[in-house]
């Protein structure tokens, strides 16, 4: 170990909101620890842009993670930081899933500027090391290769030239600098898990194949990949019709693949925009430099091929401001142009952001300006504009690109689809994952009829929160006994889409730090840590581990358990953009949603019901109370030769089981059958379809 070495009990590498929530935890437990990040910006994408929180229950986040948000409620309490908008009288509710109660005290839709506010309060006041601008040496670092299925994995034990490791335990880390730094304990807290490779942890890049675990969702799906798509009949070539005149740019010619088969392929990136259309605010987009023409053409197509919308979530955030991310075919997701980035060197990385900004510049200039983009959307869009006060010094955008996701470690367990899902149990859980498996598109494809297709976007959930465990955290006890990976864990492409939440890294971030004190006062490796202490800790931190069986929320209510006669969304017959909502809690299995845009073509779902026997029937429509749901939704009961037309507010449910809006009575006939028909068109927020039923009156 060099002389100069600054040693510490736990070593932090990554300024995350993992890193940071682990540093918190280590002070209350009386541990030393430092935080090395690589930029000079703490909070990774919670002060990156992604200032609307998804989790799907956030009745699972608990400890440090939740002090966050309730530090962000008490941000927002204070008149003077309402600078563009006046300060609501409750709590700010922007347009997303998880909207906070008036008096629970926490606030889930935030400024990046409040989240930055709060981890640098927490620093100051804990007395936190932060070092800025450090980048670990991983010159030398083990890459994962193709071990001749597609399945990309490295061979562990290969250590990088800026990690000293002996006889399995990392004694200090180096930076390119020359800065080195020993301790105790070691935390990876990075997006694409650089201090697990560089001290020689078997990891795994890509997409699993679907016999690699057993697993249904994961590996190459074109036939699942249906949403965020291109519409139908968008040309690939460069000459509409030619294909001699070769491809448009960042299409794969060698995809689909084979259907579930592991691939290298990573799902895409983006920037979460922070935008604004407050004038004074307000900076325009630019057409930026190296801007092509060419490079967009795929967007005009998708645009006269048939496509209306704004490809855009532009989720409402305090102070007039947005958390804006991908949305349909043609996105801000740089699709394809990633692969390279969770082992590339810092060049080839700093190469691909810049790309990738290129791209994302380029597209918001083209929707606001571009005469092949339909008037409407350009004049939408142009209302908008990057934030003067959010990443002021890149001009309202920012350092931190948004990494989905980067290497995995492989260890004793690996998270899989059918953790979450529950068809196993993951032991000695540190955290609750609780969103549906997400995966964004991978690559854009030439079909068999000769368009041009995205792969890769799966989104599954309908299932309840799930443990997170323990020995997904931490390496193999055979290659490293001084680390944790709470971010780049052990888990498969496609559980690690329903992990991936920045709530569950802070949450996993502490226990992290939890299982690192308890290494060091037991004397023993990560792996043999006391179970039993270690969750008592975490409970006694208040640390969720088990899903609350009383959430309302988290609750979903099997059909058979629904008094009367009862039609699913599952069996509803669908038009248009449904999606199903990532919050595990309805009827049957989850429920679906328009996606907040019924502004283009509507979307309808017909349920269609059967009388058990004659009698006066009460016709009952399901669904949720929120504050971004339509108080405009239209449904129409089709009974007799004319339909009656209905008007329902799903903003507010009325006290029956607080889930049932009742829409008539009706007569009916044993086995006479009725539709009931729920439409998008003219909504003023969010369509929900959960279930309909048919309930005796009497």
């Amino acid at each position: 170990m060099p002389a100069f070495a600054e040693t510490h009990d736990l070593v932090i590498y990554g300024g995350t909101s993992a890193g940071i929530a682990a540093a918190v935890q280590a002070e209350r437990m009386g541990i030393s620890a430092i935080v090395i990040e690589p930029t000079d910006r703490i909070g990774g994408l919670t002060t990156g842009g992604l200032g609307q929180t998804d989790i799907g229950n956030k009745n699972v986040i608990g400890g440090i993670a939740r002090e966050f948000y309730h530090d962000i409620w008490v941000h927002y309490q204070k008149p003077q930081v309402w600078k563009w908008m006046e300060k609501p009288e409750g709590n700010f509710k922007g347009s997303g899933q998880t909207i906070t109660s008036d008096d629970e005290k926490t606030q889930w839709t935030f400024e990046p500027s409040a989240a930055l506010k709060v981890y640098r309060d927490w620093v100051e006041r804990d007395g936190i090391k932060v070092v800025y601008s450090q980048r670990l040496d991983r010159s030398g670092e083990s890459k994962a290769t193709d071990r001749g299925d597609g399945y990309l994995i490295n061979k562990p034990g290969t250590k990088a030239k800026g990690v000293s490791v002996e006889d399995g335990r990392i004694l200090s880390i180096t930076m390119e600098s020359g800065e080195t730094y020993s301790g105790k304990m070691f935390i990876d807290a990075t997006y694409e898990g650089d201090l697990l490779a560089a001290a020689g942890v078997t990891f795994t890049v890509g997409r699993e194949g679907v016999a690699v675990y057993g697993e249904t969702f994961n590996g190459n799906q074109p036939v699942l990949s249906t949403h965020h798509d291109l519409v139908n009949g968008v040309d690939p070539y460069v000459k509409p019709g030619d294909a001699e005149s070769g491809l448009l740019k960042w299409i794969d010619p060698n995809g689909p693949g084979k259907v579930g088969a592991s691939d290298h392929r990573m799902q895409a990136y983006c920037f979460r925009m922070c935008l604004t259309d407050h004038p004074e605010n307000r900076i325009p987009f630019v057409k930026p430099k190296g801007y092509e023409e060419a490079d967009y053409e795929l967007l005009f197509r998708n645009y006269e091929a048939g496509y209306k919308g704004v490809p855009w979530i532009n989720s409402s955030m305090p102070n007039r401001k947005t958390d804006t991310n991908n949305r349909d075919g043609v996105s801000t997701d740089f699709i394809g142009q990633n692969y390279v980035w969770p082992q590339g060197s810092y060049e080839e990385r700093e190469e691909i952001r810049d790309k990738h900004l290129l791209w994302h510049q380029g597209l918001m200039w083209s929707l606001a300006n571009h005469p092949r983009i339909p008037e409407n959307v350009r004049t939408q869009v142009s209302k908008w504009g990057m934030t003067k006060d959010e990443f002021t010094e890149g001009s309202g955008w920012q350092q931190q690109l948004y990494v989905r996701e980067g290497r995995r470690m492989v260890s004793d367990l690996v998270m899989t689809q059918a953790h979450c899902q529950q068809k196993e149990t993951a032991p000695d859980p540190v955290g609750m994952g609780a969103y549906t498996m997400d995966s964004h598109n991978t690559q854009r494809y030439i079909t068999a009829d000769g368009t041009v297709k995205n792969e890769g976007n799966i989104e599954k959930g309908g299932f309840t929160p799930y443990p997170v465990g323990y020995l997904s955290i931490v390496p193999k006890k055979e290659e490293v006994k001084n680390l944790l990976v709470p971010i780049s864990l052990s888990a498969s492409h496609i559980s690690f889409g329903s992990i991936r939440m920045e709530p569950v890294f802070m949450i996993l971030g502490q226990s992290a730090a939890t299982a690192a004190a308890h290494a060091i006062s037991e004397g023993v490796p990560v792996q043999d840590i006391d179970r039993e202490k270690l969750h008592e800790r975490l409970l006694a931190d208040e640390q969720i581990l088990a899903r609350p069986g009383t959430s309302s929320e988290s609750a979903i209510i099997p059909v058979k358990d629904i008094a009367g006669t009862v039609a699913d969304d599952n069996d509803a017959e669908l038009t248009g953009d449904w999606q199903r909502s990532a919050l595990a809690m309805g009827i049957g299995g989850g429920y679906h949603h328009d996606g907040g845009h019924a502004k283009g073509n509507p979307a309808t779902a017909t349920f269609t019901l059967t009388a058990p026997a004659d009698g006066n029937y009460s016709i009952q429509l399901a669904s949720s109370a929120h504050g971004n749901r339509s108080t405009k939704t239209k449904v129409n009961i089709l009974v007799h030769a004319d339909p009656s037309e209905h008007t329902v507010n799903q903003k507010e449910v009325p006290a029956l089981d607080g889930l049932w809006i009742p829409l008539g009575t009706e007569d009916l006939t044993k086995d006479q059958k009725i539709k009931v028909i729920v439409s998008s068109e003219g909504a003023d927020g969010f369509v929900v379809i959960d279930a309909v039923r048919l309930l005796r009156a009497d």
